[in-house]
């Protein structure tokens, strides 16, 4: 008569190796009381989802600050949906935000670390050996239900309202003895592992979440599938094998998963394996038509990390954004740590939102207009440069034609204590100073100029023809503003709004009309960057010269 171990080795005559080996081979690390051990484990599945940049994020930091482990595992067992190229491109644009790990998955042809490999598809006789161990001591068993009897149980579960899943009763291939496997497997018929559960659906089990608190779950019952008929291991089973022998100490990972950690902690208890810590992070959510909803790849641009690289979102913005995310006390933080680096804040776990946070771009957009207008200019046209260089050709050629030029053009109104705050990511730059650039200013229509409808042409043109005459751009900005305001007296404008609001029939307009006709000659708009500074970065000679071109056309 046939046992449980001759079972396991009809399986796997090949594998060799126990637990105890693997334990030998990957020991306990050797780090500080209090160090974590933390990991991205990403699927090559498509693009790098915003929430999952949120969540390595947080695992790095963690492992970062407490002087321990941040590695990347990649899990690529769900050959089907695998994307050629997309495990190195995640690895790639982690990068970009700082989720840099310290040992794992780099590329497809490099890894760091004595804990590998980190690729699943390469860990086949590491989750074999304890599968083995599993059919040993009769928790794991082969199943040959075909996918048309699956289908059969499921219209049966339904019909009958019981919870659906292969477990108890309808586990039809639990209960069979040693020999029956191995004459089933003998016979050429196809099979697939799952483990066998002792877990009761009615009963309950009590849980410390490091987000979440105490908690009490339902116990799991299912006998999952833990190796395929591929000869990969599920999910489930990976990431037991996984996080036990890289010494994993906190799963930090989305609440999704909270109705998979009955699973979880089953099967570390068979396997007589310590459990880790769990932390589950709160969902990136929208709203739409007033519901919450996840963030989506397929409905939603900001779903995907990428579009704000090709934005040119700044990355600590972006950063700044997901760590307000992550603890209610960051902005509070940051407020009194303006000088500081954002990653002087230390995450804690108990100042994580219980509930879904909502994606709000408009707060991306603010948290990075504020922290870009604190750059100093030569810092930021590095930046700039940079994204350019990838994402807009025609500005970058632009930009290294004459980096000064441009660097002067990004310190208008900069470094001073209170500095300008017009743009919130790289992209805005370019179209609002573009005019600087003369092919840009030459392809301007000078004939459609939005003039206003009540100034007479006649009297533009006398303003314009006096500002060339009396232009001094050698002098400070305030002085410039006061000879600005006494051209426009002489033309019959208020030198002020107020006043000029008080009694609008006694004048024919105010300065800020004269600026305006300043502004459509040397910018083409009537909107720009602070005008003397215009000025001052495009020349007197330039300045002139745009004039007298739009004066021609009035």
């Amino acid at each position: 008569m046939a046992n449980y171990k001759d079972l396991a080795n009809l399986i796997f005559p090949n594998i060799t190796e126990t637990i105890e080996d693997l334990e030998k081979r990957y020991p306990e690390r050797n780090l500080p009381e209090g160090a974590m051990v933390t990991r991205f484990a990403p699927s090559p599945t498509g693009f790098l989802h915003t929430g999952s940049l949120f969540t390595s994020l947080v695992s790095a930091r963690f492992a970062k600050q407490s002087g321990g482990v941040f590695y990347i595992r990649l899990e690529d067992t769900d050959t089907k949906r695998e994307i050629a190229g997309s495990g190195q491109s995640l690895i790639e644009q982690l990068k970009v935000f700082d989720v840099i790990p310290d040992e794992g998955y780099i590329s497809d042809t490099c890894e760091i670390g004595q804990y590998g490999p980190y690729k699943q598809s390469n860990r086949s006789n590491i989750y074999n050996t304890v599968i083995k161990h599993f059919i040993e001591i009769g928790r794991a068993y082969p199943c040959f239900c075909s996918a048309e009897e699956l289908a059969e149980l499921r219209h049966e579960q339904e019909e009958a309202k019981v919870i659906p899943g292969y477990y108890g009763k309808y586990a039809k291939y639990r209960g069979l003895t040693p020999d029956e496997y191995i004459e089933l497997i003998k016979s050429g018929k196809p099979y697939i592992i799952r483990f066998k559960s002792m877990g009761d659906h009615n009963n309950k089990i009590k849980f410390h979440d490091e987000i979440k608190g105490d908690l009490e779950l339902t116990e799991n019952d299912q006998d999952i599938v833990i190796l395929k008929s591929d000869g990969l291991p599920t999910y489930h089973f990976a990431h037991l094998v996984d996080d036990h022998f890289m010494h994993t100490t906190h799963v930090t990972r989305g609440e999704e998963w909270l109705s998979s950690l009955p699973i979880h902690l089953e099967l570390f208890d068979t396997a007589g394996f310590k459990r880790p810590h769990y932390a589950h992070l709160p969902v990136i959510m929208k709203v739409e038509n007033g519901n919450r909803r996840k963030l989506s790849k397929r409905k939603d641009l900001e779903a995907a990390v990428s579009y704000f690289l090709e934005q040119g979102y700044p990355k600590y913005g972006f950063i700044e954004y997901l760590l307000t995310i992550a603890n209610s006390n960051y902005e509070q933080w940051r407020d009194e740590n303006l000088d500081k680096n954002f990653y002087d804040f230390h995450l804690q776990f108990d100042k994580m939102s219980l509930d879904g946070a909502l994606f709000d771009l408009a707060k991306v957009q603010n948290i990075s207009k504020e922290r870009m207008a604190y750059k100093k200019a030569s810092v930021l046209e590095a930046e700039v440069e940079e994204w350019a260089k990838e994402y807009d050709k025609d500005f970058y050629n632009k930009i290294i034609a004459d980096r000064d030029f441009f660097t002067s053009i990004l310190n208008i109104e900069r470094e001073k204590e209170k500095p300008r705050k017009d743009y919130s990511k790289y992209s805005d730059i370019y179209p609002i100073i573009s005019f600087f650039y003369d092919d840009v200013y030459e392809a301007i229509d000078k004939n459609a100029l939005e003039w206003k409808l009540e100034m007479e042409h006649s009297l533009i043109k006398e303003v314009l023809e006096d500002y060339i005459e009396t232009i001094n751009l050698e002098v400070t900005e305030d002085e410039w503003f006061n000879n600005l305001k006494e051209l426009a007296v002489r033309h019959g404008f208020a030198d002020n709004i107020k006043v000029w609001k008080k009694n609008k029939e006694a004048y024919k307009g105010h300065v800020g009309d004269v600026s305006e006709f300043l502004r459509l000659c040397l910018a083409g708009r009537k909107n720009s960057p602070n005008l003397y500074c215009v000025q001052q970065i495009l020349g007197k000679d330039k300045v002139i010269s745009r004039i007298k071109e739009v004066m021609a056309t009035l």
